[in-house]
């Protein structure tokens, strides 16, 4: 678009434009342009007019846009763009959600202490339900009709009569045997009750063991005396917990770092110490003349994977209720509160070890009594009865209110003995025939090994060097331990002992059967094969399987220890596990001999 103006005096005319000058001289018949644009003539009569350049004349130039054909999906870098974005928003939410669920975690775990138990209070037992005639004619009705078709008018009238005719001797049966069932559960309610005030042991220790079944530390109550209840409770292993904890990146994003030793030692002491006093609590809360518990805590160790005391002491009931409990970090005033608080396990710690027993006596065998009753695993849930359920009318009918009683089964056939296989940590009570004669029998191929026998008190160490029996020293306590020699066997090595346990002296409380490789040698146990220890007496033998651990070179595979089954003295055999880097020198220092 131009713009511009234009002069005129008779025979010329001059036009100024944005496009430039132009002077045009002439009458209109015959004019001559000049200027911009270039030298024109031109000639025009009325409506008519024509025009010729005279000359080359400037060519216009136009600029044309091309029009091309616009793509309208995304390009495959924005593609990249934006599943790189995708990536990266549900990484952040996996690490939010994770990082969510490690402080709920750590909320959750380090705040038991912090419930409140109910006081035991005497039990209120519920009335039975009302039961009337329209319900017992139902029933009887129901019976009576059974088989009797639709369209056997007469019989189903005969039927509606002796249903009539029943229900209601149905009806005062049942109402009879339920009010007299509610009668038995009062007194039974009211007996229980009295025992548990009056300290019963029984009585107690199972009420508390009741309560203990929901709790994430497992607890066990194993004795009452002095209203001083006895309880081991089993903590959860260092290795359950993670090895994460949220941070801040020095922007400011939240993220996840690494937990050190120490952090995490103090998170699971801190665990351990709520479920310490929470476990405390609720003993108080079940066993209302109960003034004190002491308590015992076992955990695995991380280091020898084998249960051991971390912790024991005395909590009585007045610190208990006398101390606050509002935050988490309460749950470490466990070692202020208590009695005699012994504790391996501090809040700068970096690993985990057990405490030394020997300050408390009896302590060990109130600890192994915990893990023979099945406190390593996890209890059965209890299935409850119904006191109140309702003879249906069919058993009433048959025997007139008496129930009907099933057939007596036929007794199982007796097992066939055979080999049982046992993991770490599993236990068994020795037949009678085991304490005669047991052989033990250690099977292994691929490199040098031997068997070792130790015989330890009550404190777990031997009594004297005597009582370390291997291949220098091959029998202890007057022949009671002693090895019997080696052989081969196909390919393997067989290393033979035998323990006459009627034989052990009294002051033995058990026998630690070890093996070693070579010493000065490069094997460890992880050069063994097909090892295995294997104990064997008329009618029964077990399988003590041989870890192949590449660190160890010792091992304590199984122990043989004092029990007390129903009032009577036994034997248990118990699958260990436990094993030395250092090899034999060490497992025997281990066990309190005296190695040069």
């Amino acid at each position: 678009m131009g713009f511009g103006f234009r002069v005129g005096v008779p025979g010329m005319s001059v036009r100024v434009s944005t496009r430039g000058v132009r002077t045009s001289v002439g009458p209109r018949i015959a004019r001559v342009s000049v200027g911009s644009g270039g030298t024109r003539v031109s000639s025009g009569l009325g409506p008519f007019f024509a025009s010729s350049s005279v000359g080359g004349s400037r060519r216009r130039t136009t600029t044309r846009r091309t029009s091309y054909a616009r793509s309208t999906g995304p390009s495959p870098a924005q593609l990249q763009r934006a599943q790189r974005a995708a990536e990266r928003a549900q990484r952040e939410a996996e690490r939010d959600a994770l990082i969510a669920e490690l402080h709920a975690l750590r909320r959750r775990s380090t705040s038991v202490h912090l419930q409140t138990f109910p006081t035991a209070h005497p039990p209120m037992i519920p009335p039975p339900p009302e039961l009337g005639l329209a319900w017992a004619r139902a029933e009887a009705a129901a019976f009576h009709l059974r088989g009797v078709g639709r369209f056997a008018r007469s019989q189903r009238s005969q039927a509606r009569e002796r249903a009539v005719a029943d229900a209601a001797s149905y009806l005062a049966f049942e109402q009879d045997r339920l009010a007299r069932t509610h009668r038995d559960l009062v007194d039974q309610a009211g007996a229980w009750w009295q025992l548990l005030v009056a300290n019963d042991e029984e009585t107690v220790c199972d009420a508390v063991n009741a309560a203990f079944a929901d709790n994430p530390a497992a607890g066990c109550a194993v004795g009452l005396e002095d209203r001083v209840l006895s309880v081991v409770m089993r903590q959860q292993d260092l290795d359950s917990l993670p090895t994460q904890t949220p941070g801040v990146t020095q922007a400011g994003r939240p993220t996840l770092k690494t937990l050190t030793k120490r952090d995490r030692t103090l998170w699971w002491l801190t665990v351990m110490g709520s479920n310490v006093i929470a476990t405390v609590k609720e003993a108080l809360a079940t066993a209302p003349a109960v003034d004190a518990v002491d308590l015992a805590v076992i955990t695995r160790l991380p280091d020898t994977q084998r249960l051991d005391v971390v912790a024991f002491g005395r909590w009585t009931r007045r610190a208990i209720e006398s101390t606050p409990w509002r935050a988490p970090e309460d749950a470490l005033r466990f070692l202020d509160v208590g009695e005699g608080v012994e504790c391996a396990v501090t809040t700068t710690a970096t690993r985990i070890k057990p405490v030394d027993t020997r300050s408390a006596p009896g302590l060990r065998t109130l600890v192994d009594t915990a893990i023979d009753d099945g406190l390593d695993t996890p209890p059965d849930q209890p299935t409850d009865a119904d006191p109140y359920a309702i003879t249906p009318f069919a058993r009433w009918a048959g025997g007139r209110g008496e129930p009907v009683t099933p057939p007596t089964a036929p007794a199982p056939p007796e097992p066939v003995p055979g080999v049982q296989v046992l993991v770490p940590g599993q236990t068994l009570v020795l037949p009678d025939e085991a304490h005669v004669e047991l052989a033990l029998e250690f099977g292994f191929a691929g490199a040098e090994a031997d068997l070792t026998l130790l015989l330890l008190g009550s404190d777990e160490k031997v009594r004297s060097d005597a009582d370390f029996v291997f291949y220098n020293q091959p029998a202890a306590a007057r022949g009671a331990v002693r090895l019997v020699g080696r052989h081969r066997d196909g390919g393997r090595t067989v290393d033979r002992a035998a323990v006459f346990l009627a034989a052990v002296p009294d002051e033995v409380r058990r026998v630690a059967v070890s093996i070693s490789t070579a010493v000065g040698g490069g094997s460890t146990c992880g050069s063994l094969q097909q090892a295995e220890l294997r104990l064997t007496c008329p009618g029964a033998s077990w399988v003590v399987p041989t870890p192949a651990d590449p660190q160890v070179r010792a091992m304590t595979l199984a122990e043989l220890y004092r029990h007390v089954v129903d009032g009577r003295p036994s034997w248990k055999l118990r699958a260990v596990g436990q094993g030395w880097a250092e090899g034999l020198p060490a497992l025997a220092r281990a066990y309190g001999v005296d190695v040069d």
